[in-house]
């Protein structure tokens, strides 16, 4: 094979980062298949090679080109088409020079033809044929092709997961399996225990809190630059143009299994068998996205299938009540799931990432702030005389108290002025504004949230210095934060998995990054509590994901 006598390959015998072991296993998946293992595994450790940037684009194409062609009958990797257009366009432009055509002019030919891809070499050749006219001439009421009214960085979806404040209940993945109807064992949605040698898991049945667990949440990470694309044949692996969300085309999969190989992660699936959920069984609306390309819920039998963070969701198709949203973080207890937007910071997982401590704070008060109806009933019942004291609205309001009252004051205080609306379904902005009612309401009955006693009894400005002469200067932001971080925490580092590869992920973790000695261990809640099937646990423990080696 062509690719046995290119430039000199990475001469580690294990290239990939889950490990040997894992490494065999899927060196093994792919002998069990009817196409060409070897090729499939120096394609996936040469795609790996190109996210870390040890090898271009083109001459990853153009090493492989042959051999795709001879064992697919096609070369359908997303590059392929981009490379020969630059080519082609080359040449095209290298033609018109020939035919005397200055630099502006090529441009202004190129621009209006919207790339070579609009008229064919072939096509210029045919039209100069025996005449003088210039084959290349547009009407003069004909305009260019408007260029894409994108905004910004247009939407690329994404999650922060929140380790530290994840309890290990798994119902992260029952809501996967139940939405997608996947079949026991592929774990779309993965949540694992473990210890290293600087951190430890208590034993499943002696612990105090569940949040005393290491934890690990694996998603499919979305990469912005996936190896798992680069090595498929058929452009059923691809990344979707309006959100970033990398997918897999059900029926245009052939099952090789070349992502599966290529993926650092681990988090791809084939479907051996006939699927638990017949096909007669499933919603078009939840099968078919927006371009009506066959790319969620379960997998046919024969094809590689994943985490696909819910596209007809984010299509609309389910409701738009339900763009922006996920079936694991709207099943999530402790809500350290957030999904949404990673170019809009004012999405979810940004807000999330911004100021951690606050959107915990939001998080966690959230179920016990007062209903507006039964606050503004508790609030005509304090006395007239009094209604601009602390501890009688305290007194009065049974789900207030000064430390709720301090919590939702730092809310305020820290919240950003003339925030842009959010594009789409944000909870951790719903939270803010309902905290944000409370305080107004608590002011319109006549408690000063402005008041500098009050401020300095929650702690939430600095006591003038009277013999300095000092004036009161108001709530001070350094004050607000503190008193978040005190309540909610936050968190002792963040993190990509695997960043160095050059992957680019769209899912950041706050708190531990898992070591290389990471190994799995039994965590609060089993795969057969749930009445799931924890089928990689022994890979897992011989190798785990992390940056400096095999590690979670």
């Amino acid at each position: 094979m062509s690719f046995d006598d290119s430039e000199e390959h990475d001469d580690e015998e294990t290239f990939h980062p889950l490990g040997e072991s894992w490494q065999d296993g899927l060196e093994d998946a792919l002998e069990d298949t009817e196409y060409d293992a070897e090729l499939g595994m120096e394609m996936a450790k040469d795609a790996m090679r190109v996210t870390e940037g040890k090898l271009s684009e083109e001459e990853f194409y153009d090493r492989y080109h042959d051999d795709v062609v001879e064992e697919f009958g096609e070369d359908g990797r997303p590059m392929a088409e981009e490379i020969e257009q630059s080519r082609e366009e080359g040449r095209f432009e290298e033609t018109l020079s020939r035919f005397g055509v200055g630099e502006d002019s090529r441009r202004s030919v190129m621009k209006k033809m919207g790339g070579v891809g609009a008229v064919g070499l072939g096509a210029w050749g045919t039209a100069n044929s025996g005449g003088n006219e210039p084959a290349l001439v547009q009407d003069e009421d004909q305009e260019a092709d408007e260029p894409d009214d994108m905004n910004g960085e247009g939407i690329q979806w994404g999650m922060t997961l929140d380790l530290e404040h994840c309890d290990g209940c798994l119902s992260c993945v029952v809501a996967c399996a139940e939405e997608h109807d996947w079949d026991q064992g592929a774990n779309w949605m993965y949540v694992l225990a473990y210890e290293d040698d600087t951190v430890s898991s208590p034993p499943a049945d002696e612990f105090e809190s569940t949040e005393d667990f290491e934890y690990l949440i694996r998603p499919c990470q979305h990469c912005t630059d996936a190896p798992c694309e680069k090595v498929c044949p058929t452009t059923a692996r691809h990344t979707r143009d309006s959100d970033g969300l990398v997918l897999t085309d059900y029926d245009v999969c052939i099952g090789c299994r070349y992502c599966q190989v290529a993926c650092p992660y681990g988090v791809n699936y084939f479907q051996w068998g006939e699927p638990d959920v017949g096909e007669d069984e499933l919603d078009e609306d939840h099968v078919y996205d927006e371009r009506d390309r066959p790319v969620s819920a379960r997998g046919p039998r024969g094809v590689m299938e994943k985490c696909t963070f819910c596209p007809t969701r984010q299509d609309g198709s389910l409701g738009d009540e339900m763009v922006g949203r996920t079936a694991c973080e709207d099943a999530c207890p402790p809500e350290v799931i957030q999904f949404g937007n990673m170019n809009d910071p004012n999405s979810d997982p940004q807000r999330y990432i911004e100021n951690t401590a606050k959107s915990r704070t939001l998080v966690r008060i959230a179920g016990d702030l007062p209903d507006p109806e039964d606050l503004e009933a508790a609030l005509e019942d304090v006395d007239e005389d009094e209604d601009d004291d602390l501890e009688a609205v305290t007194e009065a309001v049974e789900d207030l108290d000064e430390e709720m009252i301090g919590n939702l004051l730092a809310i305020q205080i820290l919240g950003a002025e003339d925030q842009p609306e959010v594009e789409t379904s944000s909870s951790l902005a719903d939270q803010e504004q309902d905290a944000l009612e409370v305080l107004a309401m608590l002011a319109e009955h006549g408690l000063d949230l402005e008041d500098e006693e009050l401020l300095i009894e929650l702690d939430l400005a600095e006591e003038p210095d009277e013999e300095e002469d000092e004036e009161f200067e108001g709530a001070s932001e350094e004050l607000a934060q503190q008193r978040l971080d005190t309540f909610a925490g936050d968190p002792d580092s963040q993190f990509k998995l695997l960043e160095n590869m050059g992957t680019d992920p769209n899912v950041v973790y706050l708190g531990n990054e898992p070591g290389p000695t990471a190994e799995q261990v039994e965590g609060p809640v089993t795969y057969d509590d749930i009445g799931q099937t924890d089928d990689r646990k022994d890979v897992l423990d011989e190798g785990t994901v992390g940056i400096d080696g095999p590690s979670l």
